[in-house]
């Protein structure tokens, strides 16, 4: 029996806030979640549509998760689909940290043993999302190559503009390489938005960066002033959640804003909650004008995203089907594979693994999710308690 659009909607905003409640470790571990829960258990998207959408996202300025979550939900649900995908994982990590701001900006988590355990859990997911990524996206030995060279490349070159250097170059590899070369599983997604309707958004995208500068020096409103600065941190920065946290602390600290206690009280908080790192936001604007200074954060720093989402996946979709760029596409998508690779050594292994036992636990968890097929909930709840036991044995000790 065919689905109703509404239980279609709710279904995905179900879904989505149950991301969101679980999804830990910041943007490439969401990109785990999200191919564990829309790919391999839902089968909302083919493998090939998956890593086609996560190389558009890797290419957009802005949280690269977020923007991959909309494009999820608008696939499966149109533009409604893609605004309830978002709200439903973005809003309890939004809830948690105004809370903080609000009540708990002073508390120290940041060597909570449970907090151990979520990063360890980051570490199974992400595994296991490279492991199964791997596999589809690079099975021959020149992708495999590319995939190494760009590796070696954002390890030793830690820059915003090295991702999307290496994820340029491997397209124009990847197009000499295999120009002319059909998919052997060519991806079948088709998104329900027009052309004029993408330019719309492209225009208000741009447009509001202009416009919002100019308002900000005609008036004297904080509103305006502090919408001008989420919304432009949210346009200009490549690499995601945590390229955006010292760019908000040089917008807002130097201002007056915000003090360094406060600021790093929050980013705590932000490390400390699920869903994506660009919710830090709604913390400062909640500082600043409680939980209405926080919901406008929130709406200003990820309308970027969602405007360059709609506006590009319509071409992007087109594009991906064009058997002359097919080869390009071959290439971005073994890059993301080293992208996703060098992220798991840094800084998800780097802040996680600390111990041999602590790779014990990982290996646990990572067997739960690939040979047992648990879902990613009871990984994360394995990982609180054993994170907090981990904790409690080394006082002991």
């Amino acid at each position: 029996m065919k689905q109703s659009k509404l239980s279609l909607l709710l279904e995905i905003l179900i879904v989505s806030a149950k991301l969101g409640l679980t999804s830990f470790g910041g943007p490439i571990a969401h990109l785990g979640y999200f191919h564990a829960e829309y790919v391999r258990r839902r089968k909302w998207l083919d493998e090939q549509a998956y890593a086609n959408l996560v190389a558009l996202c890797q290419f957009l300025p802005g949280p690269a998760s977020s923007q991959v979550g909309i494009g999820i939900g608008v696939m499966r649900g149109g533009l409604l689909g893609g605004i309830l995908a978002f709200v439903g994982f973005t809003t309890p990590s939004v809830v948690i940290v105004i809370l903080f701001a609000l009540i708990l900006k002073g508390m120290d988590i940041g060597n909570a043993g449970w907090i151990h355990g979520l990063k360890i859990v980051a570490v199974a997911v992400v595994a296991h999302a490279i492991w199964g990524m791997a596999q589809k996206l690079t099975p021959d030995l020149s992708r495999k190559l590319i995939a190494l060279l760009v590796l070696i490349c954002t390890l030793l070159w830690q820059t915003a503009y090295t991702q999307v250097s290496v994820i340029l170059i491997a397209a124009v590899a990847g197009f000499i390489i295999y120009k002319g070369q059909r998919e052997e599983f060519p991806s079948t997604i088709q998104v329900p938005l027009s052309r004029r309707f993408a330019f719309i958004c492209l225009g208000l995208f741009f447009g509001l960066l202009i416009v919002l500068p100019i308002l900000r020096e005609l008036t004297t409103s904080s509103w305006v002033a502090m919408f001008d600065s989420f919304y432009r941190s949210g346009s200009l920065v490549f690499g995601g959640g945590h390229v955006v946290l010292p760019l908000l602390e040089r917008e807002f600290v130097p201002n007056g804003w915000l003090s360094k206690e406060a600021f790093l009280a929050g980013y705590g908080a932000a490390q400390a909650v699920p869903g994506p790192l660009f919710t830090f936001a709604a913390y400062i604007g909640a500082v600043m004008g409680g939980w209405a200074g926080g919901l406008l954060a929130t709406i200003a720093i990820f309308l970027p995203a969602f405007l360059l989402v709609l506006g590009t996946l319509p071409f992007w979709n087109r594009l991906s089907r064009n058997p002359k760029i097919k080869g390009a596409l071959m290439g971005v998508n073994a890059a993301v594979v080293g992208i996703l690779i060098s992220a798991f050594y840094d800084p998800i292994w780097t802040s996680s693994i600390m111990a041999p036992i602590d790779f014990a636990f990982a290996a646990l968890l990572f067997s739960m999710l690939a040979y047992w097929k648990l879902p990613p909930w009871v990984i994360v709840v394995t990982g609180i308690i054993g994170g907090y036991l981990l904790n409690l044995i080394g006082q002991l000790l």
